[in-house]
């Protein structure tokens, strides 16, 4: 294979900040693993598009995926070393960003030209196209960009599920533009710790997992959950939400900082270790998974791979993922939700047991299936090239 790049500026960008892994920088990392011993750093960094040595390359990766006491020291270092060199990318590399990042910024496209590289995109959704009303306000028009720069100078793109390769289809139609070679390559679930025997509580409880944002629908957990303590007081059922807090939310912080009926019921975990939402995961009732759009939806293949059962919104790309296997309903549906939390709220209720039954067919995606995709659309990528 063509010499190749991996952009790591998002996560080195993250990581620098003490941020934890979003499921985007989780991907990101995976494609590090992966490519770890045949790929070169790249950053942009303080205006300039650095190319680290196979060496330097390395430790970065390693720093990546287990980042030590010393992260933001060696990082710092290792760009101030690079920066002074000066070394910048060979043309006809193969650059892959897995992040979207950087993507918003003319420059970048520019750059890619400049530099004569070929770059490799993993999309992982259009829901700022399709659903700004979801997202940071001017995000729809970043996202534009974005696509404008795949779509245009692109050699390849890599989509996390059939949901969003028609999506981009559908987008592409509508400006007029050439999709380039575009694979589905499915996401594996993360590699997360064995779960604690012992219940971390000892209520029955439902689990939601994801960034607290709009379109993750946590308000109708909590309206939800809000009429439950009205009816059953204690008895009810445990809400565990475990994410960290988003934008444009202000409705859900202001329930869980000033709601009291919600309190003591509704447990909020904005900085959960991997150990502890596997723990957490592994015990509860389901998975609550309301979801307005998602691009793809690694909480519900973490679950269902944990043999743990899940409420979710029916979007195309979940029954994609898991066919028949979750309960679905639609996500302004309180009173289905409702319905469907009491009934799994029973360890023995009928419909609980049933899922459980189906859960045995479950087959989770595997990240060695998702880079032989990756490989093959790599290899068509260098095949045109010499063409």
């Amino acid at each position: 294979m063509d010499e190749m790049a991996i952009d790591i500026t998002r996560l080195l960008v993250r990581g620098l900040k003490g941020r934890l892994p979003t499921g985007v920088d989780r991907v990101s990392l995976e494609h590090v693993r992966y490519f770890r011993s045949r790929a070169s750093a790249m950053v942009r960094f303080a205006g300039r598009w650095l190319m680290l040595p196979e060496g330097e390359s390395r430790r970065l990766f390693d720093e990546l995926l287990d980042p030590g006491q010393n992260f933001k020291w060696t990082v710092r270092w290792l760009l101030v070393k690079v920066y002074v060199l000066g070394s910048q990318p060979k043309r006809g590399m193969v650059l892959l960003n897995t992040g979207h990042s950087g993507l918003e910024h003319p420059s970048y496209a520019e750059n890619v030209r400049r530099f004569g590289l070929r770059p490799v995109y993993f999309l992982h959704d259009l829901i700022p196209l399709t659903h700004p009303e979801y997202c940071r306000d001017g995000e729809a028009m970043k996202h534009r960009q974005r696509m404008a720069g795949m779509l245009s100078g692109g050699c390849g793109i890599i989509a996390n599920s059939n949901a969003t390769r028609l999506s981009l289809e559908h987008y592409a139609q509508s400006t007029g533009d050439t999709v380039p070679l575009c694979v589905v390559a499915p996401l594996a679930p993360a590699c997360l710790p064995v779960p604690a025997r012992n219940r971390p509580m000892i209520e029955h409880y439902f689990v939601v997992l994801g960034t607290i944002e709009p379109r993750k629908n946590h308000l109708l957990l909590l309206q939800v959950w809000r009429q439950l303590i009205e009816e059953l007081g204690l008895a009810a059922p445990r809400l565990v939400i475990i994410g960290q807090r988003g934008w444009e939310c202000e409705q859900v912080v202001d329930l869980l900082d000033r709601c009291e009926v919600l309190r003591g019921v509704v447990l909020e975990k904005n900085r959960c270790s991997d150990a502890e939402m596997a723990t957490w995961l592994f015990h509860a009732q389901a998975l609550l998974f309301p979801s307005f759009i998602e691009g793809y939806g690694m909480p519900l293949v973490e679950a269902l791979q944990m043999g743990v059962p899940v409420l979710a919104s029916d979007l195309p790309v979940f029954r994609e993922i898991a066919g028949d296997i979750p309960e679905y309903l639609h996500p302004i549906d309180g009173v289905g939700w409702r319905r469907l939390i009491l009934e799994y709220a029973k360890c023995d209720g009928a419909a609980r047991r049933a899922q459980c039954v189906r859960l045995c067919g479950f087959l989770s995606p595997t990240w060695e299936q998702h880079f032989v995709v990756v490989e093959t659309l790599l290899a068509q990528v260098s095949e045109r090239h010499l063409l």
